[in-house]
């Protein structure tokens, strides 16, 4: 009779455990746009739910083999995802996502970075973007969403796309400290608060691309329940301002 009182009370505290989420772990991927909000927001979902977060990075698109979609192909674990909708989208289309749990968390614009010191270039106007960009000895950014759309849709609107072949690395941000390159141009969340550079500010509205990063449960996790409320709390008040600090807006409309 004691080993089968033991055995229902071991049960009871699995079944409970499981329920509140302590114990468990959510592994979630995150594109580099979002990285800053998700340093803030998984240390508090963890102390609210006694869960364990562990995060990864990926681009949300591109050639690469560190791309989100390259590494769940390739079948590395994760719960949740967070990334650009386009890179979402793509997930979608192949089956690889759970249906119906992608949302749409916050958006952010494209700007401008320097390194720690450095004139300030003059972007205020798109003839003015465009002139920064040609006198630059090197421009650098992501080879992700936001890098795939200056190379085939504006830097072939603004006519300059020939003369920037040569200059361009997509190496990002980081280069700029090391003094790998003069320019970095990347959503606002990812050039604020990176240690030595200087943040400039957006590109002109008439040409700028406005990044939406959603998240969503990746097909076949198993912690659904746990996934579900993290993404909750990342549209609750304390993940929305998290979101905010970092350098993003929600996204209007909410999806």
């Amino acid at each position: 009779m004691a080993n089968t009182c033991h055995a229902q009370l071991v049960l009871a505290i699995a079944v409970l455990t499981n329920a509140t989420g302590a114990c468990a772990e959510l592994k979630v991927m995150v594109s580099g746009g979002f990285a800053s909000a998700s340093e803030e927001i998984v240390p508090q979902f963890e102390k609210n739910t006694g869960a364990k977060v562990s995060t990864s990075r990926g681009a949300s698109q591109g050639t690469g083999p560190n791309t989100i979609g390259a590494q769940l192909r390739r079948g590395v674990s994760a719960d949740v995802v967070i990334m650009s909708r386009e890179g979402l989208n793509d997930l979608i289309a192949e089956g690889r996502i759970q249906a119906g749990t992608d949302i749409d968390l916050a958006q952010t614009p494209l700007g401008v970075s320097v390194r720690a010191g450095a004139a300030r270039p003059d972007i205020s106007t798109v003839e003015a973007f465009k002139r920064t960009l040609l006198s630059a000895k090197s421009i650098t950014f992501p080879g992700s969403t936001t890098g795939i759309w200056m190379t085939t849709k504006l830097f072939p609107q603004l006519g300059i796309a020939k003369q920037l072949e040569g200059k361009i690395t997509n190496t990002g941000v980081a280069a700029i400290e090391k003094g790998d390159a003069e320019i970095a141009i990347q959503p606002v969340s990812e050039l604020l608060h990176v240690p030595g550079t200087d943040y400039v500010g957006t590109m002109p509205a008439e040409i700028q691309y406005i990044s939406v990063f959603s998240g969503a449960i990746v097909s076949g996790t198993r912690e659904p329940e746990l996934a579900k409320r993290f993404l909750a709390f990342l549209r609750s008040e304390s993940g929305m301002n998290a979101i905010q600090r970092s350098g993003m807006d929600p996204p209007r409309p909410l999806h």
